[in-house]
């Protein structure tokens, strides 16, 4: 019921914007004038007369009449390459002054004269304030209503690290920076192929930020590619700092605690997907990249799986879904057993726990929630302070405080064992995000499980159950291929075969190119 609502109120919502008025044309999409003088006035009123915009005319003739002026960023634009183009200019004055002189046009002057530099055309002042707020150079060029806009842009970036959320025992140890152009090189370095097609748009009006849809020509799914695009050309927003805005705004389902696009920091993991036919979006600023679409049995697949034997990777992934099912359902059954059906333990175990929760003040629901708060606070703790010491007040704060508890009476030692046993199973799961809907499902399971006991945990995980298979992402069913089951794609799911039978993409989400190779099992060579 409450789906439905949201859904009723996000189409009316959507609606109610799709009828909203074009924005009018404002003064900054006329075209330049022809003074020099006149357009270094402008763009100063346009920047509220800033100190780190730099306007310097130079003077080509003794005369005086031939001259053309720089308009940059100070610490956008690269002082190197910027000292290089002013050489250049200065080199070839003479040629410069006499092709103004003669009223050539400016594409000719780019063609002959800046020969040496990546150059365009810009056309209103809108093209020159981008261009300038992109960390490029503008020429203006006295008598003429168009700009030069010179590549110029300050190469200061993180370097290639390695990725801190998905680190990996074998693969690659290369890692997303916060430059998209960076990002794009290092996918391309592993796909080097001409089908690997890239987008490009600019979402934010305040922010420009630039965004790119990156897919396989021939391999990805058309229908995919073309719902991305709708979905990131619907977005009106001021601003945009990270992937996550852009996540929050094209997902399928708001009301959700499951992530319905899958984000990582590895190129080989982006690569991956484009391989399987997914698309990849990249938001400049951000060291993440986004695939869609995502489905649950991705979020517990590792880019290790693929490096390692398919026997010890299918016995990884095994253990990655208990330790999800340990994770959400250990406290609750905990809960639901010590309270309601003690029955189910052996008479040993029941007497040992009955003897270590004597004396304890509050019902085992309290007790775990307690634990289970305390140590969600450490968590956060540990990740906010300073990383010399966030790991060692985490780690000394739980065992303190966890002993502290047992010897003060407030909870029982099984609990904390419980607790413990549970945090750590929520750290085996390689998606950080994953990991966060288990934590919020755990609490909702937890008060099932002390108001109705098993039968409540039940009742709870039949919710949860359904709540997955409702989900789409991009239209592609969440829980695929696991429901609706498709026995074909089985082979990469919760088992992982050997690469020689992975021979066909999924078929949920790739409906070209199904074959993605054909390769024979490794044969034993025949005794002499």
């Amino acid at each position: 019921m409450m789906s439905k609502f949201f859904k009723t109120y996000r189409n009316l919502f959507n609606r109610k914007r799709n009828r909203a008025e074009e924005p009018q044309s404002t003064p900054l999409q006329e075209q330049l004038e022809r003074s020099i003088a006149a357009n270094f006035l402008k763009l100063q009123t346009a920047f509220g007369n800033s100190k780190d915009l730099v306007t310097r005319p130079i003077i080509l003739d003794s005369e005086g009449a031939s001259r053309l002026g720089f308009v940059y960023l100070e610490g956008l634009a690269s002082a190197s390459l910027q000292q290089k183009v002013q050489e250049a200019l200065l080199f070839k004055s003479e040629e410069i002054a006499s092709s103004i002189a003669a009223g050539e046009e400016t594409g000719t002057i780019i063609r002959h004269i800046l020969t040496t530099a990546d150059a365009a055309i810009a056309h209103s002042f809108l093209d020159i304030i981008k261009a300038i707020l992109s960390g490029e150079t503008v020429l203006l060029l006295e008598g003429y209503r168009q700009g030069i806009a010179v590549r110029t842009a300050a190469g200061n970036s993180r370097a290639v690290e390695e990725p801190i959320s998905q680190s990996v025992v074998k693969g690659p140890r290369e890692g997303f920076t916060e430059n998209m152009g960076t990002n794009i090189a290092l996918i391309r370095k592993r796909i080097k192929s001409p089908e690997l097609w890239l987008e490009n748009m600019t979402i934010g009006k305040v922010t420009q930020t630039s965004v790119s849809l990156m897919y396989i020509n021939g391999i990805a799914n058309d229908t995919i590619v073309a719902e991305a695009r709708e979905r990131l050309r619907r977005i009106e927003i001021d601003g945009v700092l990270e992937s996550g805005v852009i996540e929050e705004l094209i997902q399928d389902e708001t009301f959700t605690p499951f992530p319905t696009v899958y984000n990582s920091e590895r190129p080989d993991v982006i690569a991956a997907g484009l391989l399987e036919g997914r698309a990849a979006i990249l938001v400049d600023g951000t060291p993440f990249a986004m695939l869609v679409p995502a489905l649950f049995v991705q979020f517990y697949q590792s880019a290790e799986d693929y490096y390692q034997r398919a026997e010890f990777a299918t016995l990884i992934r095994l253990l990655r879904y208990i330790c999800f099912f340990i994770s959400l359902l250990a406290p609750s059954l905990y809960i639901a057993i010590t309270t309601f059906h003690q029955e189910l333990l052996p008479s040993t175990l029941l007497i040992s726990l009955a003897a270590q929760r004597e004396g304890i003040p509050f019902p085992a629901f309290v007790e775990a929630m307690l634990m289970e708060i305390t140590f969600e606070i450490l968590r956060e703790a540990g990740v906010r302070l300073p990383k010399t010491v966030g790991q060692a007040v985490s780690i000394v704060g739980a065992l303190v405080i966890g002993q502290a508890a047992v010897e003060a009476g407030l909870v029982s030692p099984g609990m904390v064992i419980v607790v413990a046993t549970t945090a750590i199973s929520n750290f085996v799961i390689p998606s950080f995000n994953m990991g966060i809907s288990i934590r919020i499902i755990r609490f909702a399971l937890m008060i099932f499980a002390a108001t109705f006991g098993l039968f409540g945990i039940t009742v709870g995980m039949i919710g949860v159950v359904q709540h997955l298979c409702s989900l789409r992402s991009f239209g592609v069913p969440y829980m695929s291929p696991l429901a609706p089951f498709d026995v074909a794609d089985q082979k990469d799911t919760i088992l992982r075969l050997p690469h020689w039978a992975l021979f066909s993409r999924p078929r949920f989400i790739s409906s070209n190119n199904k074959i993605r190779e054909n390769n024979a099992p490794t044969s034993k060579p025949k005794p002499n």
